[in-house]
């Protein structure tokens, strides 16, 4: 009789490729069925009442041998039938019908233990602090852009519109990490998302006064860049915390997407006198602000002086158009 090994165990896998059925064998060889009366059962429609055994070879090599079955199963990529068998690869893995199963031995060499990652509830004041201030800039923008006397509904829309997004957004990543993770971090999703929401908001206020403050109007090209930057690390972020596994993959394709985003942004600009943002400032803020010294109104003429072929190119345009409609009617 061949020898054993000391342990093993047959496990059903579920999508994610985590166990979620160990039976442990007790003798070999060893049914695999719905039937109650299998060694290891399956309760599965797709599976035979005695759809496969596994046999343990004189060399303690394992071969899975197919029963009375019509769905059969699979090893390796290699379809098997009823009354056929294959020995078994390294790692153990095998399909009974839509069942994926894993056997592992004693003789099987274990993964490292892996750390676990805990996020302990630090700066407890910090989470509601970012949703106040995420609150605190909406309600600031659309007070500015509201009559003096606007009800309180007027307010509620912009106020509460962006906060039940963050709370979803936050929500659906805490469902990934759930599915992949088998943990519920919303604290630590939403938490992230606030950061990335409020240094946007932050950066909306700060740059135009920069910019202003030093005269650098070029300056409010990072204002059309922060959004898209911003998003694509907010989402590499989210994902680290629900595939840790899988950083650099997720890494590069974020990255992609961001460079293929970008290009069409600029290809969307490419006929107009700039590609990520106008070199100029559409609001002024306060002149206290001012450290620049200012220019003379001269120097103002001699830098408008080149868009005057311009001009004068697009009004050509604009009346050859004009005059081929009058002519057509």
């Amino acid at each position: 009789m061949p020898s054993a090994p000391q342990a093993a165990v047959v496990e059903l896998l579920g999508r994610d490729g985590r166990a979620a059925l160990v039976q442990r064998v007790a003798h070999w060889p060893v049914r695999i069925g719905r039937s109650p009366a299998c060694d290891i059962v399956v309760d599965d429609s797709h599976i035979a009442a005695e759809h496969a055994e596994l046999q343990l070879q004189p060399d303690g090599r394992v071969r899975l041998a197919l029963l009375d079955t019509r769905n059969g199963g699979s090893v390796g990529g290699r379809r098997l039938l009823a009354g056929e068998d294959a020995e078994l690869p390294k790692g153990g893995a095998f399909q009974l019908a839509g069942c994926s199963l894993r056997l592992r031995t004693s003789a099987d060499e274990l993964a490292p233990e892996q750390v676990l990652v805990v996020h302990p509830v630090r700066h407890w004041a910090l989470l509601p602090a970012l949703l106040l201030a995420m609150l605190f800039f909406q309600w600031v923008d659309r007070w500015s852009a509201v009559d003096p006397d606007a009800r309180w509904v007027d307010y509620a829309s912009p106020l509460l519109g962006p906060l039940a997004f963050v709370l979803g957004w936050a929500g659906l990543w805490s469902l990934g990490s759930q599915l992949f993770q088998h943990r519920f971090p919303f604290a630590v999703h939403l938490r992230r998302a606030l950061i990335v929401i409020v240094g946007l908001q932050v950066l909306e206020w700060l740059l135009p006064a920069v910019a202003y403050s030093l005269s650098w109007p070029r300056l409010m090209v990072l204002e059309s860049l922060a959004a898209p930057v911003a998003g694509a690390a907010l989402v590499a972020w989210h994902a680290r915390l629900v595939w840790p596994g899988a950083r650099r993959t997720l890494d590069g394709g974020i990255a992609a997407l961001l460079l293929l985003g970008l290009g069409l942004q600029v290809g969307a600009r490419q006929e107009q006198q700039y590609v990520f943002g106008p070199p100029y400032l559409a609001s002024l803020p306060p002149p206290a602000l001012r450290l620049a010294s200012p220019q003379p109104a001269e120097t103002l003429i001699e830098s408008l002086k080149p868009l005057k072929a311009e001009l004068a190119k697009q009004a050509r345009k604009d009346n050859e158009g004009f005059d081929e409609d009058v002519g057509g009617e």
